[in-house]
């Protein structure tokens, strides 16, 4: 119970983590001081580190970018709780996506936990495939571990800010996924515990420069832009302002047009008869 309340209470403290000013992070309380994202879009994440995937191989990073975006995700295998709940609201968000991991994009998930094993790396996959189940999916979907020195070169080259509770026996972090180019470059940070598959969707066009997804993408995106503030898309207001007053201006229009025409079978004038 102790910890299931402690998780919790970090969850609810994810978002002042991330977005208070830095006066406010200060009156934390010193549990949840040094944990959030600090937002580097637009930056190049190192290729060069080295993982072990879930098969126990020797990876290097820079093997999952070049081809499409890629979602990176940082949680430990052995999270109580937290991790748990953004896996669960990920794999949601892309069941919602026409688009299929291993085939319009990629998906990384690193542990920061450098005392776990490729054993347990492997453990995962399997269910979240399972949750998943699409076809292919299993060459798109990648669960790393590493040591200390490449997980703390990778968190801190996004920003990801943890710290670890050994009276707990756990890490202490906010919940968030990023979404990276073809290149490696940070593209978007996505906050919560749940992502919707339009967010997901219209991240992944953008990070992939347009060369995924349709011309409803295209409108979406128009009508849609992200606010790195709260990590989300959010509407354009003014944007459906403007369309709504074009179809007022449209409705208007072809009303007049319609009172305007005379009926059909209405009898001719008087002038229109004589000949």
């Amino acid at each position: 119970m102790k910890r299931w309340i402690h998780t919790l209470f970090c969850r609810l403290a994810v978002a002042l983590c991330i977005s208070l000013p830095q006066t406010t992070k200060a009156e934390l309380p010193k549990v949840l001081q040094g944990v959030g994202f600090d937002q580097r879009l637009n930056e190049q994440v190192p290729l060069d580190l080295r993982f072990a995937d879930e098969s126990g191989k020797s990876v290097r990073f820079g093997d999952y970018f070049g081809r499409r975006p890629v979602i990176l995700v940082l949680a430990y295998y052995q999270c109580p709780r937290l991790c748990n709940l953004v896996l669960n609201g990920l794999v949601q968000g892309m069941l919602e996506m026409p688009f299929t991991a291993g085939k319009e994009f990629d998906v990384v998930t690193v542990s920061f936990d450098p005392r776990e094993t490729p054993e347990l790396a492997a453990s995962k996959k399997e269910s979240y495939l399972h949750r998943y189940g699409r076809p292919g999916a299993d060459t798109g979907w990648h669960f790393l571990t590493g040591n200390e020195a490449d997980i703390r070169r990778l968190t801190d080259a996004v920003g990801f800010r943890y710290r670890f509770d050994p009276q707990q026996n756990q890490f202490i972090h906010a919940s968030g996924i990023m979404i990276l180019t073809p290149e490696g470059r940070i593209s978007r940070y996505l906050y919560d515990i749940r992502y919707s598959g339009r967010d997901l969707r219209l991240g992944l066009v953008e990070a992939s420069q347009h060369r995924i997804g349709s011309p409803v993408d295209e409108i979406l995106l128009y009508c849609f832009h992200y606010d790195p503030a709260i990590g989300k898309y959010s509407a354009r207001v003014m944007t459906f302002v403007r369309i709504g007053g074009v179809l007022t201006m449209l409705a208007i229009g072809v009303f007049v047009w319609r009172l305007s025409r005379p009926a059909r079978g209405a009898p001719r004038t008087l002038c229109e008869g004589a000949t």
